[in-house]
């Protein structure tokens, strides 16, 4: 009665003040080229300092350049100052200070989590995209919990395009001051990965989504010695058998993107066992 309405948008602060948040990171979105940062990594989460809690955005953080006490993963709970994008016109989304994020705690059970994460979950992919069609500024982070997950389609990475080589190029060619070491190029993944599913509308004729997370970015690396048919057998066993499985309350983390407002993708899973 009292909780988040999960079918509503937060408001942004009017504004460019600094504010101070509390934040349960849900999300790590795998990184992308960026010609001033090298590759930055969009992070989001749930506000809990405020009621009813939100979702919030935070972009930009070159997360392999964050100093060792600002680190954090999935699941930890920060605090942190950040200021309201207004380059960026999603009303979720805040420019973080960095160096003024501290890890608070980590939820390390799925029942712990769960406690933040459910009164944000909705049914319905297809009512969310009728909202962003309507109203562009509609929200733009969700969690959806899908009727049924078809199928997991993977294919090759065709490589970064030309313009991301080119901030790729640019930003290794920057001169570097109080540098320990030369910076390292950016690898594009060995694989692209969509889910199929179907969302509880019932007029619902699926939805085709990319996978944007961080964890399936870091399972290639770690299958870097394995053949190619090896490697799509494990990402599927990972993000399709174990992720999506009868056995679990299978709910996707989705957001879209700035330029592309109906141009969403899932960016994440929650995965309790029912």
């Amino acid at each position: 009665m009292f909780g988040p309405d999960p079918t509503s948008a937060p408001v942004k602060s009017p504004g460019r003040a600094e504010e101070t948040m509390e934040v349960l990171i849900t999300v790590k979105a795998a990184p992308n080229p960026s010609e001033t940062y090298g590759e930055t990594v969009c992070v989001a989460g749930i506000r809990i300092d405020v009621h009813p809690t939100c979702w919030v955005r935070l972009y930009p953080i070159n997360y392999r350049e964050l100093e060792r006490e600002n680190t954090f993963r999935k699941y930890d709970i920060i605090s942190l100052r950040a200021r309201p994008a207004h380059a960026d016109p999603r009303v979720e989304s805040y420019r973080p200070i960095v160096e003024t994020v501290q890890t608070l705690s980590y939820l390390d059970t799925w029942e712990r989590r769960k406690v933040f994460v459910i009164d944000h979950v909705q049914a319905s992919m297809c009512e969310l995209l009728s909202e962003i069609r309507e109203r562009p500024l509609a929200r733009s982070l969700a969690a959806i919990r899908p009727r049924v997950v078809k199928n997991l389609e993977i294919k090759a990475h065709p490589g970064w395009s030309a313009a991301e080589q080119r901030k790729i190029d640019r930003y290794i060619q920057q001169e570097e001051l109080f540098s320990s070491g030369p910076r390292t190029a950016l690898e594009a993944p060995r694989f692209q990965g969509w889910y199929h599913y179907l969302c509880q509308s019932p007029p619902c004729r699926g939805h085709r989504q990319g996978i944007y997370d961080w964890e399936w970015v870091a399972l290639q690396r770690n299958l870097r010695r394995f053949s190619d048919a090896e490697a799509k057998e494990q990402l599927r066993l990972k993000f399709f058998e174990q992720m999506c499985g009868p056995r679990q309350d299978t709910i996707f983390y989705v957001g879209n993107l700035a330029k592309h407002p109906q141009a969403f993708m899932t960016l994440g899973a929650f995965y309790p066992k029912r």
